[in-house]
């Protein structure tokens, strides 16, 4: 029996929207405040996903300003499939409406994007009826008829369902035409513990729906199980017929209230139907393969030696990335960034990081700071992030808790220095009940190798429980101050289990 490991998409891939063509399956993730924006996939097994690019890559697609607030940026994309062509449709929030692009290709190049003013709510989906009309469904629940050409609005909005009695935040509509019946999957409860999934049916894409008397679906609330916050999930139906969804979750460590680091993460699970309506199966952290034919996918290289023409798509920056600022070729086969604000606290900070998806993490980076002062970070947001930065003859530690910001110890160096940063999980039990989820430490390496760790710090803090908004934790490089050039960047995963299991995914 061949087994996985979920999440299937670690680190800070929340709101999965996922489309079948042919043998292959595409799904993008919302971005929020970073950019490029909308990180698409592509896999041949539902389990193993190579990352093609971003869907929003370029200055005219998508700006960001400095006044787009943390966990602000672009929301919840819907990806469809249509008439030949890859359709797209998000929020960009909290001032740049809803927004629809398409392309042949999912890798790109996408379309300008058409705006449509008229469309308002976040969460937005798209579904085609046999008519040719597009229905495009909002939170709430409210739809509308929409050419997705030119983006007009064709009928008034309408209300069609607000999940079940009592339960909060009715969002994240998914709407499907399953034989002669239309579903419409949303999310409810809000995305924290409360989270779940929730199903209706009808006779027309505009209803009238009655609710499945199993709602929720998936919700793991008042649970101990290790997955939380399950819910804003989409389904698809693979090549044999079999039925599954995407959704998203934490993975909460340490006391109460538990405090999930990574963001929130692509999770799969089996559906089977039962009366006409899905039942989605046990979700655990090891499950059983989809029966399709395996398709693995090489794990990205440890190392970046940063000798490419351009950046991979899985390195984002935080609202823009100004050529002017980031640059490969200023000095051939190292990164230079070039300071716009005076510390990871501006919202215009020069920041090149990648999401953290494991726990237990070693990241390494050779760093010339003589002509600037900047180094290696662990950012949730302005507010919370932990660094270790050189220049000026010294390295130190730096510290933002909200309002709170201090400079820890520091020691002098000289010359180009490796900066590291290296984070370990609490156990599974628990020592007392506010146990920090994992220890951050941070330092540098001395010549003959060694790790000089200037400072051990609460991992809880940067934590979505402690700093709110809906993003996870990136560790990247950042300048402070003049111009700062990394030579390579080094992420290592230290635990032995999850790459156990990869081995068993390849082999069984």
């Amino acid at each position: 029996m061949r087994t996985f490991a979920n999440p299937v998409i670690p680190g800070c891939h929340p709101d999965p929207s996922v489309c079948r063509v042919g043998d292959d399956y595409y799904l993008a993730c919302s971005s929020f405040e970073y950019f490029p924006a909308v990180p698409i996939f592509h896999s041949r097994d539902l389990v193993s996903w190579n990352q093609l690019g971003n869907v929003l890559d370029r200055p005219s697609q998508l700006t960001l300003s400095p006044g787009t607030p943390s966990s602000g940026g672009i929301y919840a994309p819907t990806l469809r499939h249509h008439d030949g062509r890859f359709w797209l449709i998000t929020s960009n929030i909290p001032r740049g409406g809803t927004l629809l692009v398409s392309a042949e290709d999912p890798a790109g190049p996408w379309s300008e994007p058409v705006p449509l003013p008229d469309v308002t709510g976040i969460d937005p989906d798209l579904a085609w009826d046999d008519d040719g009309n597009c229905w495009c469904t909002t939170a709430g629940v409210d739809q509308r008829r929409i050419d997705p050409v030119s983006g007009a609005v064709l009928s008034r909005p309408k209300r069609i369902w607000s999940g079940s009695p009592g339960a909060q935040l009715p969002e994240a509509p998914h709407l499907y035409r399953i034989g002669d019946t239309w579903y419409l999957l949303i999310a409810e409860g809000g995305t924290a513990r409360g989270h779940g999934i929730s199903v209706a049916r009808g006779p027309a894409p505009d209803g009238p729906f009655e609710a499945c008397p199993a709602n929720p679906i998936l919700s793991h609330r008042s649970t101990d199980h290790p997955i939380q916050n399950t819910g804003h999930g989409d389904l698809v139906q693979a090549g044999d017929g079999s039925w599954w969804l995407v959704f998203l979750g934490v993975r909460p460590r340490g006391g109460t209230p538990g405090w999930h680091v990574l963001g929130r993460e692509t999770f799969l699970a089996p559906v089977t139907w039962s009366d006409g309506w899905p039942v989605v199966g046990p979700v655990d952290s090891v499950m059983r393969a989809p029966d399709l034919t395996p398709a693995p996918v090489a794990a990205a290289p440890a190392r970046d030696d940063f000798d490419a023409v351009a950046l991979h798509p899985r390195w984002i920056s935080i609202r823009s990335r100004r050529p002017e600022d980031v640059s490969l070729v200023e000095r051939p086969g190292w990164l230079t960034l070039r300071a716009r604000g005076g510390s990871l606290d501006d919202p215009s900070a020069t920041f090149v990081g990648r999401r953290q998806e494991q726990h237990d993490v070693r990241v390494r980076a050779l760093v010339d700071a003589g002509r600037g002062r900047g180094g290696l970070a662990v950012r949730l947001d302005e507010q919370h992030h932990y660094a270790v930065e050189v220049g000026g003859g010294e390295v130190c530690v730096r510290a933002r808790i909200g309002p709170l910001a201090q400079r820890l110890a520091s020691q002098p160096v000289s010359g180009p220095v490796v900066l590291c940063v290296e984070t370990w999980a609490s156990g599974p039990g628990m020592d007392h009940p506010r146990q920090e989820p994992d220890v951050v430490r941070l330092g540098f390496e001395t010549p003959d190798g060694g790790f000089v760790a200037l400072a051990e710090l609460d991992g809880r803090y940067l934590s979505t429980e402690v700093a709110g908004g809906f993003t996870g934790r990136l560790i990247g490089c950042y300048a402070a101050e003049g111009v700062i050039q990394i030579d390579w960047y080094d992420y290592r995963f230290l635990s032995l289990d999850r790459l156990a299991l990869a081995d068993d995914l390849v082999d069984a």
